[in-house]
């Protein structure tokens, strides 16, 4: 049986008032506030953003404060003026988001309780959650994790600004188990310059980076030297990074950000580096850049090449919280860290910042390649499971970078959970997307792609091979020219990967 879920639930916690003589307006008053999950009544971390009455976010000592929240353990002692506050309480993805307000009065002490309520276990459904993107500070990982109810992340401690920092922490390249099931990794970095931004995970040792923030080296270089470490991967943390078709044509990215930071919780964040421009009247705000980022990468797909997507929040780079933007991979069993990445390798995912999909094709996970002879018809039914606290106002499946249908829920459900069954005569792909109107920022969901291979040949396309041979030719007139021996260094690789998309183009089966 399917599951959907579309419910809100508000909490107006108002505490008791107590009266100490001799109090002034500039005293200041403690409340206490206790968190625990609802069914099991055990202390649970959470995220809470907290507001005055004249709308300002407040932070919060003793609660690990980032951006406009804070996070903390069960318990926090709120030492607050007096005056009247609300709040927003979540917990990931799966828990339902409690809002509420309280008034404190001068001299006050009192407590209160919010249980927090689960509506969907991914894990017990095979799914775990990861957040390719997290740069907080060691010492907070596993508090950040508890409280957004990640399972795995490999922490970003080194990058061209700064060099690896212990902070207090064994900085190696083991991962680290705790709560049982959760697992960080702290030699996470990312090679962010002018160019983009690529993110390196399971690497022995930083690479060498700091001060590296114009075109030379060619950040390609770096991609050769992370192959010597035997379970590297590098993501194009944004598809419009300016060097995405080169590192695309490197043959050395194993994912691409499908939800990258500058998709933030409170709308569209400015990216740290530069990058393609993409047309406003085709893809305006606040959902442009979102729609622009998947169909760079629906032309990527679209290019024979068979990339998984992630998510990264960007979290301690910038605002939004950890595990805003979420990648979950399905695994049997119990995990480990290195099942994980497995998993992630082999396009078992599902990314999001909202909605909850947990998809299967014929009891296969996203990223199974389905094969049959030339002139068989490949009929592949969709079932889907949908879980979610925000709105969702629709679903769509994409085939091939077009979307072939488009499902209001009131149908999905009447059909149990059950999609149009797709037909395929030729190699392709497809994936399902869950979308949400939110005004702010855009909200979705996209299982990864699953593919069809007629007579053991992918899909290429020539409309998708040009499009990055055009983009190409724009971003080499924007490489500096300063140092003519530098230029010749970096320029090569952009002629390599102009020869690999002309290559491409020579092999497209489709227009």
């Amino acid at each position: 049986m399917s599951t959907l879920v579309r419910c809100y639930i508000s909490v107006l916690i108002i505490p008791l008032e107590v009266a100490i003589p001799n109090s002034t307006t500039a005293a200041r008053s403690e409340f206490e506030i206790r968190v625990v999950d609802e069914e099991t009544e055990q202390p649970i971390a959470v995220r809470m953003h907290l507001k005055d009455s004249r709308g300002r976010r407040r932070r919060i000592a003793g609660g690990v404060n980032w951006g406009d929240h804070f996070t903390f353990f069960h318990k926090l002692v709120l030492k607050l003026p007096p005056g009247h506050y609300s709040f927003e309480m979540e917990r990931g993805c799966e828990y339902y988001r409690r809002t509420g307000n309280f008034t404190i009065e001068p001299g006050a002490e009192d407590h209160t309780v919010v249980r927090m309520k689960r509506f969907v276990d991914m894990k017990n459904e095979g799914w775990w959650s990861g957040d390719l993107g997290v740069a907080r500070q060691p010492r907070h990982i596993k508090l950040v994790m508890l409280a957004e109810d990640l399972h795995v992340v490999p922490t970003i401690t080194w990058d061209n600004h700064r060099e690896l920092e212990e902070d207090g922490e064994t900085l190696s390249s083991e991962a680290v188990r705790f709560d049982d099931d959760r697992f960080f990794q702290l030699l996470a970095g990312q090679d962010r310059r002018r160019s983009g931004t690529v993110t390196y995970f399971n690497l022995e040792a930083p690479l060498k980076l700091t001060g590296v923030f114009d075109e030379y080296p060619s950040p390609v270089e770096f991609l050769k030297l992370s192959r010597k470490h035997p379970h590297a991967h590098a993501t194009i943390e944004n598809p419009l990074s300016w060097d995405t078709p080169v590192w695309l044509a490197s043959r050395m990215i194993g994912s691409v950000g499908l939800l990258p930071s500058t998709l933030g919780m409170r709308g569209n964040l400015r990216s740290l580096e530069s990058g393609k421009t993409y047309d406003r009247k085709v893809y305006p705000p606040p959902h442009g850049m979102g729609q622009a980022v998947q169909d760079i990468y629906y032309h990527i797909l679209n290019s024979g090449l068979k990339l998984p997507c992630v998510a990264s929040s960007g979290s301690g780079i910038v605002s939004n919280p950890a595990g805003y933007n979420r990648v979950y991979v399905h695994l049997d069993g119990e995990i480990t860290y290195d099942k994980w990445w497995e998993g992630l390798h082999a396009g078992r995912v599902v990314v999001t910042n909202g909605p909850l999909l947990r998809p299967s094709v014929k009891g296969h996970a996203p990223g199974h390649t389905f094969q049959a002879d030339v002139g068989e018809t490949v009929r592949l039914p969709i079932d889907l499971r949908l879980a979610t606290r925000d709105s969702v106002d629709y679903l769509e499946i994409v085939q091939n970078g077009t979307v072939t249908h488009t499902i209001h829920l009131d149908e999905w459900a009447a059909k149990h959970g059950r999609l149009p069954e797709l037909e395929f005569q030729q190699s392709g792909w497809f994936l399902v997307r869950a979308i949400s109107n939110h005004p702010e920022s855009y909200r979705f969901a996209s299982t990864g792609p699953y593919y069809v291979e007629i007579g053991g040949t992918p899909r290429i396309s020539k409309n998708s091979a040009r499009f990055f041979l055009d983009w190409l030719h724009e971003r080499v007139h924007k490489i500096e020219r300063k140092d003519p021996k530098q230029y010749r260094e970096v320029i090569r690789y952009h002629r390599a990967a102009r020869q690999f998309w002309r290559q491409q183009l020579d092999r497209a089966n489709v227009e």
